[in-house]
């Protein structure tokens, strides 16, 4: 039976060294770049022909849409609605990296805490750059809520410094987690199918159940994600 942590190795694909860096284009560039390509394909064949009354391919690219578009005005408000490109375009990344990493001999880029902490981290940083944009310096109450006695703030502003910068720790840890340990229970089981040989059908069943429940998960997690996203960025914009 293979182990079931070589999945998540990331190998280089085209060796490239700079100055004694390596940067390399790896299995997780190249599949965090099939799942840029494939979200442009699939929007492009979906609406290629829009019509008033959209057909099947139509309407599920404005599913789509119109369900983060219902997120962001529900969870930031209107004002939100400015960010919503941004947030579109990190539902689709998040939630095409989990399901091409359901695909055989796929790597998941979504399991690996460098990927989606850099993500989360762009997240962080871009809902401070909005918060001091349109807060100036009204954007220190983030760390120190208005109401707080100024004695208080050697003790309140640590922790809301904590509060702030953990937030994209939690967005990684949940997403990661639940990428990994699927992906683990997955290369288990077809190792049992393959140790088994002819008698391998019932992991094969156990198998394929577990593939849908990860494709759930998979779709649950991108949602979970962009869902927190907005929460994080409506708290930057409308924070007192």
């Amino acid at each position: 039976m293979s182990n079931p942590m070589e999945q998540f190795e990331v190998k280089p694909i085209v060796p490239i060294k700079v100055a004694g860096y390596d940067i390399s284009y790896t299995n997780a560039s190249m599949f965090m770049t099939l799942a840029i390509v494939a979200c442009f394909v699939l929007f492009f064949l979906c609406l290629r022909k829009r019509t008033i009354v959209p057909g099947k391919a139509q309407a599920f690219a404005e599913l789509v849409y119109d369900f983060v578009h219902s997120l962001v005005k529900e969870n930031i408000g209107p004002d939100g609605l400015k960010y919503f490109s941004f947030i579109f375009s990190l539902f689709l990344f998040v939630a095409f990296g989990n399901v091409l990493g359901l695909f055989p001999y796929a790597f998941t880029f979504t399991s690996h805490v460098a990927t989606v902490g850099a993500l989360s981290l762009m997240g962080l940083l871009f809902n401070m750059v909005v918060g001091i944009k349109k807060k100036k310096w009204g954007y220190i109450r983030t760390i120190m809520p208005e109401g707080i006695p100024w004695v208080l703030a050697p003790l309140v502003m640590p922790i809301e410094t904590i509060s702030l910068l953990s937030k994209p720790f939690s967005l990684t840890v949940r997403l990661v987690a639940n990428m990994t340990v699927g992906h683990i229970m997955l290369k288990v089981m077809a190792g049992f199918i393959v140790a088994l040989g002819a008698l391998g059908i019932v992991p094969l069943l156990f198998d394929a159940c577990i593939i849908v429940f990860e494709l759930f998960i998979a779709l649950l997690q991108a949602f979970i994600y962009t869902i927190l996203s907005c929460i994080y960025l409506g708290d930057a914009i409308h924070s007192h």
